[in-house]
């Protein structure tokens, strides 16, 4: 017996929970709906019909696909973040954060920003050379390069494929700073690499941590590392000598605004000697998830989330403004901007700023190029 797909016109109003798949089914996972992306012409959606047919579903495995890529290195001209180029070893990300600003980008691939953005990934293998190939360029001028800015480099496949470390690998080589950011303790597994490149003024980790509550970690970013496994992996970073930051990312009004100085000693006590922070961003299809996860797990906290959110980004659910879409405006956002600059100022975080170093790189030989003699 088949199970019912229901299909709307995205123009059509679905109800709020209309699309949410089985709980069962998606254990394990952030978000709580696979929508159609917005680029669809119907919304797909399963629908018992009546005979316990959804019972008989699978649960949502990951798949993975591999996709040659034809460029590696991304640049961007964004005048509110600190990096002009970035590198992404995969799309869509395991770890399953349900509030990830990244997921509206599987809407490109014919995907769905919701549950296909952490169960159906793409890996890029050829990342490495294709790396080496573009740094071998006669006009490539050195800038830190910033893993983690989309998907995260050391997500769970990680460990099979190897992908972010045949990159660092080549980054090593060439002498090439770099800035990654995860929630993933697998990156102590590079140490090797990162503390070379660390005691050449090459390096900079960030971790990210969202709350030190297990319980809301294990809800929010379902397969991303548990809050004290990223605090032991600052230690450990810290203790090789490889400089640490922590994200606090993303704060939630009313979820994990009150953890921010908690968060900030934490990490401090671990290791990290800079900190940043980043307001919750509701692009695209990230505001229909959050409600998702919001109405299942918070129902209470609903309609102050929203309205606090809403306070801080004009009257909307998203504010996209270059220099407003991370901290938010506002006396809500003012004040959470406030007690993070003060407590990082209490426990010394961010006295002074590392800047990476650009002037030791070696540009690679390209195949078939002579080597000068002198």
């Amino acid at each position: 017996m088949g199970v019912p797909i229901s299909k709307v016109s995205l123009t059509d109003a679905v109800p709020v929970g209309t699309t949410v798949v089985d709980i069962e089914r998606r254990r394990g996972r952030g978000a709580g709906s696979n929508a159609s992306g917005r680029f669809e012409g119907l919304s797909r959606f399963i629908e018992d019909d009546g005979w316990n047919s959804i019972e008989e579903l699978p649960t949502l495995r990951t798949e993975i696909q591999e996709e040659q890529a034809r460029k590696i290195i991304t640049f961007n001209d964004s005048p509110d973040i600190s990096f002009d180029r970035s590198i992404n070893p995969y799309r869509g990300c395991e770890h399953g954060c349900v509030y990830c600003f990244a997921r509206p980008t599987h809407a490109h691939m014919g995907l769905s920003p919701g549950l296909d953005f952490e169960t159906k990934l793409f890996a890029k293998p050829n990342a490495a050379s294709l790396l080496e190939k573009e740094l071998s360029a006669k006009n490539y001028q050195p800038r830190t390069i910033a893993m983690g800015t989309n998907t995260d480099p050391y997500q769970p496949i990680e460990r099979q494929r190897g992908i972010t470390r045949s990159i660092l690998e080549v980054l090593d080589r060439t002498s090439h700073p770099v800035g990654i950011v995860t929630k993933s303790g697998l990156i102590t597994r590079d140490i090797d690499i990162l503390a070379r490149l660390a005691r050449r003024g090459l390096v900079k980790v960030a971790l990210s941590v969202t709350t030190l509550d297990a319980k809301l970690s294990r809800s929010l970013e379902p397969r991303a590392a548990t809050p004290s496994l990223r605090l032991k992996a600052m230690r450990q970073l810290a203790d090789a000598g490889i400089p640490v930051t922590v994200m606090v990312a993303p704060i939630i009004p009313k979820i994990n605004d009150a953890e921010i100085e908690r968060i900030l000693e934490a990490a401090h006590a671990a290791g990290a000697r800079e900190a940043g922070y980043v307001m919750l961003r509701l692009p695209l299809e990230i505001s229909g998830l959050m409600r998702d996860w919001l109405n299942e797990h918070r129902p209470d906290a609903m309609n102050h989330v929203f309205s606090l959110m809403r306070s801080s980004r004009d009257g909307k659910d998203y504010d996209s403004r270059w220099g407003l879409r991370m901290s938010g405006t506002g006396p809500y956002a003012w004040m959470i901007g406030r007690r993070f600059e003060l407590a990082a100022a209490r426990l010394g975080i961010n006295a002074r700023r590392l800047k990476l170093r650009t002037d030791l790189f070696t540009r690679p030989v390209r195949v078939g190029e002579q080597l000068a003699l002198f």
